[in-house]
């Protein structure tokens, strides 16, 4: 059966560069699960590869959309499985990273069924996270459904209002509908987990803010702004700073956010991913010929 490489873990702890080691070695592609990398207008804020990364292997879902279109967890999938056949037909690995992990378990086991809500309730709510904020729709889902309030990604506007707009949708709370049954993949799963202390970890998010501001990041940003209320530029790297652009802070206060709230997604990828026993975990050191010979143990096991 065809093999899926995945690397997951928290941002800045090196997936990309690991990524591209083991797909020279296994002479195979690269799918993005990166769900911020999609977009062809943001390229700093998100990481993307450098030009000299995307020549090396051919990698694919990287700045394919953009901003202005609607791209959602659903579409992912189903353009991703379709791709992952199309390789596997040529070459029996595939390589798949990035740490956004409902996308990474859209590919692996698959998406729960919603019943469809009409468009008036993700309206509605968007109207209001623009004018009461976000606050006021987390404690909204936690009166109507403590379940998922404790489960989704809570500082994701977009997983906040998809919740709210099932809950009031359907009048059943949204956890309902989450199955956790998995459905059936044409390939196998080798799922590698990188991490590393938290003050590492930590020092290695500063920095990568740090490189990001050198490379121009600020100036990225501010061609965006007067995109700012589109749902894809609602992540951490820009909303910090349209909120300097706005004059709400200063730059040194905006670039400081940009961390806390770096180190607080990086905190929030670990939990889920944590929550999937099928990841064996490596230190971020481990060189890359250590995991290369696991993977071959695995598939002579």
């Amino acid at each position: 059966m065809p093999k899926l490489i995945t690397i997951v873990g928290p941002t800045a702890i090196g997936k990309t560069a690991l990524s591209i080691k083991l797909a020279r070695y296994f002479k195979c592609e690269i799918i993005s699960s990166d769900s911020r990398q999609f977009y062809q207008e943001m390229c700093i804020g998100t990481a993307v590869p450098s030009d000299e990364e995307l020549k090396t292997v051919p990698h694919h879902f990287i700045q394919h959309k953009s901003i202005h279109e609607n791209y959602n967890v659903g579409d992912f999938e189903s353009d991703a499985i379709s791709k992952l056949e199309e390789l596997h037909k040529h070459n029996p690995y595939a390589v798949m990273v990035g740490g956004s992990g409902l996308y990474v378990k859209a590919i692996l086991e698959g998406l729960d069924y919603f019943p469809k809500v009409e468009n008036i309730f993700r309206y509605e709510l968007n109207k209001r996270l623009k004018s009461e904020g976000l606050s006021v729709l987390q404690e909204q889902l936690k009166g109507l459904d403590p379940v998922a309030y404790n489960t989704i990604a809570i500082d994701n506007p977009q997983r906040v209002i998809r919740a709210l707009e099932i809950c009031l949708g359907t009048g059943k709370p949204y956890s309902t509908f989450l199955t956790n049954s998995s459905k059936k993949r044409n390939f196998e799963p080798i799922i590698i987990g990188l991490v590393a202390e938290r003050s590492m970890l930590y020092e290695r998010i500063n920095k990568r803010v740090d490189l990001m501001v050198s490379e121009g990041l600020v100036d990225e940003a501010r061609r965006l702004l007067p995109f700012k209320n589109v749902n894809a530029l609602n992540t951490v790297g820009y909303k910090e700073l349209f909120a300097y652009f706005d004059g709400h802070t200063t730059l040194d206060f905006a670039i400081s956010e940009i961390k806390k709230n770096s180190r607080r997604f990086a905190k929030r990828q670990l939990t889920w991913f944590r929550k999937n026993k099928n990841i064996t975990w490596f230190d971020f050191k481990t060189q890359p010929d250590d995991i290369i010979r696991f993977i071959e143990n695995k598939k002579s096991s």
